[in-house]
């Protein structure tokens, strides 16, 4: 089994920086390839009239979603490692489930969801693992912040 074309999910939060870089030194050592995906999450917006206030709102995670695949790109670019970008929409579970029958393998650190939140919507990460169509490498973000 090959892991060469490698789809890296990211939230542009602390908590994925660290699965960068193990994905982008993975991709390297493996020839691989990486596409450094961002679900710009609309369940929050999706049920409010398109407004001026949620328009800014789509605008700043639309600016949010370009940074985050910027930095897989720049770390990818340095390493030498062919890298696309993908920024899609919709609930980021199921995005990336719908994107991993495409792919060898996925590199994912644990997201930015804690507390409340994390209980309420479950683990990114972890929904991910029990229902990918490929296998899921999960990265902890280190404790003294990557």
């Amino acid at each position: 089994m090959e892991f060469k074309n490698i789809l890296v999910p990211t939230d542009g939060s602390e908590y994925t920086k660290s699965a960068i870089k193990a994905a982008v030194d993975f991709a390297k050592t493996v020839g691989g390839k990486i596409t450094a995906l961002y679900v710009l999450d609309q369940t929050m917006i999706s049920n409010m009239p398109m407004d001026a206030a949620v328009r800014n709102v789509y605008d700043a995670l639309a600016a949010e979603g370009k940074e985050a695949v910027d930095v897989v790109r720049k770390l990818a670019d340095e390493a030498g490692v062919p890298v696309e970008i993908s920024v899609k929409e919709g609930s980021p579970v199921k995005v990336i489930l719908e994107e991993s029958s495409k792919y060898d393998m996925i590199i994912m650190g644990t997201l930015g969801r804690t507390g409340m939140s994390k209980l309420l919507m479950g683990s990114v990460a972890e929904r991910v693992v029990r229902a990918s169509s490929c296998p899921v490498l999960v990265v902890r973000a280190s404790e003294a912040g990557n």
